[in-house]
């Protein structure tokens, strides 16, 4: 007779699953892209520009970044996962990159765990967001455990993640979303830090974005299709063949990164916009600022360096920002704000 284990067991089990699974099986999304193929640079020739003279600083939420980027939130709870987000807060905080934390569900159930979220000692002057799954609203989470997240990370805003599809293929997942923006407004009326609306890479669209807005979500993360699959995780999870099917059905659903921030620029020109899902490198995250997101989050390619070694995570800052620099020097623009005001994106499809 098995003998059944503890949700926060089962939620340790599934995050070290998830890190296995993206790490070792193809779950990207086959047929959908992040839609910036779309989208190419006018080439400058003469950019009348010195290299040395470009500025990738900006400002989200108030705070200082180096470069426009976010190492978004993946993981944290198991032992592994808390020395990829030790590396990760290591490389934000010598770049001034922005950084969220995967769910902090598990550190709410099991406090144990809580210190492999805790990365503001390495990380003490970057912006950072804490992370819950909006669900949790409707399953007696309310404000103390958002407080509590928060604190933990001594965070600087609360990403609450929206993930239907995830839920619906999850073991056991949590498939009670009504009622919940009422709650998500009720919750930014209270806590003294602001709230982030991000998917989990099926996109959010310009009614969505409006809707949240509305309630009082300070800034978007699109996390649009085109980069993992979760629906493919969670098959790859999968207890019995409906949810393997359910999850290679729904393999590709979901909006286009590029897609959510034209179509959210276009309703809300002034909210605080951050472009992820499906960005591979710094020519994604350039034509992502030149849509109209204020800065751009990776996953995928920050996890797979921080599995790897401290090093490679260090090489890959370098090169984002390399590969940053050279569309701005080749497209003849200084800093990101003149990248945004240019024109030098063209639509070619």
């Amino acid at each position: 007779m098995n003998t059944p284990i503890s949700p926060s067991v089962a939620t340790q089990i599934r995050k070290a699953d998830h890190i296995r699974i993206c790490l070792e099986e193809d779950v990207q999304f086959q047929q959908t892209t992040n839609g910036l193929e779309d989208y190419r640079f006018s080439h400058c020739c003469l950019p009348e520009l010195d290299h040395n003279d470009i500025d990738l600083s900006t400002t989200f939420l108030g705070k200082q970044l180096g470069a426009p980027l976010l190492i978004s939130s993946m993981t944290g709870g198991t032992p592994e996962a808390g020395m990829i987000n030790r590396r990760l807060a290591e490389v934000a905080q010598h770049y001034k990159f922005a950084m969220g934390v995967g769910s902090q569900r598990i550190a709410v159930e099991k406090p144990s765990v809580a210190d492999t979220f805790a990365v503001r000692k390495y990380a003490p002057d970057v912006l950072l967001f804490a992370n819950l799954g909006a669900v949790q609203l409707n399953y007696d989470y309310g404000l103390d455990e958002c407080l509590r997240v928060v604190d933990i990370l001594e965070a600087d805003a609360l990403i609450l993640h929206l993930n239907p599809l995830q839920e619906c293929i999850q073991p056991r997942g949590d498939k009670n979303f009504k009622g919940l923006l009422d709650k998500i407004s009720k919750l930014c009326s209270k806590l003294q830090v602001p709230v982030i609306a991000k998917e989990v890479g099926n996109g959010i669209s310009a009614t969505m974005a409006q809707k949240l807005i509305a309630a009082g979500v300070k800034a978007i993360d699109v996390a649009g299709a085109g980069g993992t699959s979760w629906a493919k995780v969670e098959s790859e999870r999968a207890e019995n063949p409906l949810q393997r099917r359910l999850g290679r059905t729904f393999a590709d659903w979901g909006l286009p990164t590029a897609e959510c921030i034209t179509s959210i620029r276009a309703v809300a020109p002034t909210v605080p916009l951050i472009a992820s899902g499906g960005l591979r490198h710094g020519l994604d995250v350039a034509k992502a600022l030149a849509l109209g997101a204020n800065i751009a989050g990776l996953a995928m390619p920050f996890l797979q360096a921080a599995a790897s070694s401290e090093a490679a995570v260090y090489d890959l800052g370098e090169i984002l920002i390399a590969e940053i620099t050279t569309v701005l020097f080749c497209t003849g623009n200084a800093t990101i704000k003149q990248l945004q005001c240019s024109g030098s994106l063209e639509h070619i499809k």
